[in-house]
């Protein structure tokens, strides 16, 4: 059971397209949770769109979470449902003031994680730098990116992307509703970290989203291509097998418990790895089998950056970068100690498998570039920059050359001094840690009450300004389309010559051309798109 916040110090109601809405108050910000912004998605509307959305009388209550997507029970969070289109709001207030609007768009992959996550809560950055901000639910997984439109009727067009049309119904909601939360409808920023950043850089390149939205930002989730329809339809077939349902009986699953899908899930490949079939294509095209956005033609008409940067949002600003140590968070999930123990005949045999012949050459201009690095130091910047960072600067060289809206690349380096159990190994900068920094949630305490560690960030008080300077980047941005902060240099739009960089950290620093021996390695080995 979900309780009712308890620092509520007024009730606040407000219209909404639907009927009215009760959120509350507390120091300095008007929440509204579980606000629904489409209808039913369960029974026959299970890989469809959703059903309208009824008007209500009297006045709803909006002071609890809604229900996230079908997962694992989420910690202080309702039961996962079918029926998970609910979308958050903080805002300083309801006042008719034309705030910007942050949407946000949560990681997880495509499988799990709601816009409910304590870490991303939106209070600090509406409280902080009088911003709106929102977060939805959408369907997850096999529930929302199950590919039939080659089995199914018509009416089951776009099946592949049914996680990302709920996010654009969310938009849709914001441009109709959010000027009743003192938000802007015409001055939205969508964002996300991860899972929630490959959503965006799909969404960035939807002819459905372009209407609601104005900048973007792409967080450690550079989606240059998703699934391709052969692939989506192959992943398609191998789940009916597995349920044992004829192809031309397709209508069955629409009669099998969620419960069972979520299981059936967890046994195939369900988040596409970053496999290569040809390592001349890159490090970021997704070759395998599982259940995210698909190239479908229509709803996603191409890969998001895949030739290029999407022309329907070539006026649109955009934000991209990566964590410093993205792979210790890897690491710490899959209590991989290990690759903290070894030197550098180690890290050639754990490399050589991947990269063979390569590994050498890879190995040999990392120590060149990085003197004084320990053998896991290495294999932590390999893993982070192949995973993340590759990526990242391949959707800002080709949002560069379209000579449109400008683009700006990050790094964020605050290095966390948690360790990696089981090893004497510092996190760093991980993968996520960045969530709670740019929400402003790494704060002082008030009142004299002790400093509690933040789960990644670690313990020292310096956190709180990195936390700051990433936010105030961020709220800048979305307010004006250029990202800037008080204490901060100019942060130059990135371009082919100077390719400038922000280090995000308790210092803010730009960096021509970072990282340029170990970028040029790889593209010298075929490790990017370019």
């Amino acid at each position: 059971m979900i309780s009712k916040p308890s620092l509520v110090e007024e009730f606040v109601e407000t219209e909404t397209s639907y009927g009215k809405i009760k959120g509350y108050r507390t120091e300095g910000v008007n929440i509204f949770k579980g606000i629904p912004y489409a209808g039913r998605t369960s029974g026959e509307r299970r890989f469809r769109r959703p059903a309208k959305l009824q008007p209500w009388t009297g006045v709803r209550e909006a002071l609890t979470l809604g229900a996230p997507a079908i997962q694992a029970p989420r910690r202080n969070e309702p039961e996962p449902s079918e029926d998970c289109l609910f979308l958050n709001v903080w805002t300083p207030a309801n006042d008719n003031k034309k705030r910007p609007v942050m949407f946000y768009n949560h990681g997880g992959g495509f499988v799990i994680g709601s816009g409910g996550s304590a870490g991303q809560d939106g209070a600090n950055l509406a409280r902080n730098f009088d911003v709106v901000v929102v977060e939805t639910n959408h369907r997850l997984g096999l529930l929302g990116f199950l590919y039939l439109d080659e089995i199914a009727g018509p009416e089951y067009a776009g099946s592949g992307n049914m996680g990302l049309l709920d996010i654009i119904d969310g938009l849709k909601w914001v441009n109709k509703n959010i000027a009743q939360f003192g938000g802007d409808p015409n001055n939205v920023m969508i964002w996300g970290e991860s899972g929630g950043g490959a959503k965006t850089s799909c969404l960035y390149a939807m002819p459905a989203a372009a209407p609601y939205f104005n900048k973007a930002s792409i967080e450690s989730g550079p989606g240059v291509r998703m699934m391709d329809k052969d692939t989506a339809h192959e992943n398609t077939l191998q789940l009916f097998n597995e349920l044992n349902i004829p192809v031309n009986n397709w209508q069955k699953i629409l009669e099998v418990p969620a419960s069972d899908l979520l299981n059936m899930q967890a046994k195939l490949p369900f988040v596409p790895p970053f496999q290569e079939k040809n390592k001349n294509q890159g490090t970021m095209r997704r070759n395998a089998g599982g259940f995210g956005p698909v190239v479908d033609g229509k709803a996603l008409p191409n890969h998001p950056f895949d030739p290029g940067a999407p022309a329907i949002s070539r006026n649109k600003p955009l934000l991209v970068g990566w964590n410093e140590d993205e792979y210790t968070f890897f690491a710490w999930e899959r209590k991989d100690a290990d690759s903290f123990k070894m030197d550098f005949e180690g890290l050639h045999k754990k490399l050589e498998p991947q990269y063979g012949p390569d590994t050498k050459k890879i190995i040999a201009t990392y120590r060149q570039a990085r003197p004084n690095a320990t053998a896991p130091d290495i294999f932590v910047a390999i893993s982070s920059i192949t995973m993340m960072g590759l990526g990242s600067i391949d959707i800002a060289e080709k949002k560069a050359r379209q000579n449109g809206a400008p683009v700006y690349l990050y790094n964020f380096g605050y290095k966390s001094e948690n360790k990696i159990p089981g090893t004497d190994y510092a996190m760093g900068t991980p993968h996520a840690m960045d969530i709670s920094f740019k929400f402003n949630n790494e704060v002082p305490p008030k009142n004299g009450e002790p400093t509690k560690p933040s789960f990644f960030g670690g313990n020292r008080p310096e956190r709180f300004t990195a936390s700051h300077n990433f936010a105030e980047l961020w709220t800048t941005f979305a307010r004006t389309g250029k990202p800037a902060a008080k204490n901060a240099p100019t942060w130059p739009a990135y371009n082919l010559k100077d390719r400038a960089t922000m280090r995000i950290d308790t210092e803010l620093e730009v960096i021509n051309n970072r990282f340029k021996e170990e970028v040029e390695m790889w593209r010298s080995i075929g490790k990017t798109l370019n």
